[in-house]
């Protein structure tokens, strides 16, 4: 069967050092859960501005077609949940894919220490 196919929900919009920052760890955190984790967020803002309201709503569009691939909606929940997160939560109930919520912070730190690190990137 392979791995479960996840689609990472947290924040972006925002305080995008923070969010970005937040996101990443959300997919490591699934990484090693052995999950194979999609994070449209992180990816279509590369090349879809999401200031501007068009672009973001095909971004927002486009990702649920993934959910259909999935086996399971991961809502990061540790900063809350946005209005993105609140739609994908939502289109993730109407095809019956599982939504688990998971937060991975205690306090300031991470659950991975203090001396974890996305700087290579």
């Amino acid at each position: 069967m392979g791995p479960m196919k996840v689609i990472i929900e947290s924040p972006y919009a925002g305080d995008l050092v923070r969010n970005v920052g937040y996101a990443r760890e959300c997919l490591w955190d699934s990484l090693l859960r052995q999950e194979s984790p999609f994070a449209s967020h992180l990816l279509y803002t590369q090349v879809l501005d999401d200031k501007i309201p068009e672009q973001r709503e095909m971004g927002l569009r486009l990702a649920l077609a993934w959910y259909n691939a999935a086996d399971l909606c991961a809502v990061y929940t540790d900063f809350g949940i946005s209005d993105g997160m609140k739609m994908g939560m939502e289109y993730a109930s109407s095809i019956s894919l599982p939504v688990e919520e998971r937060s991975i912070r205690n306090g300031s730190q991470t659950s991975f220490g203090a001396s974890f690190k996305f700087s290579q990137w």
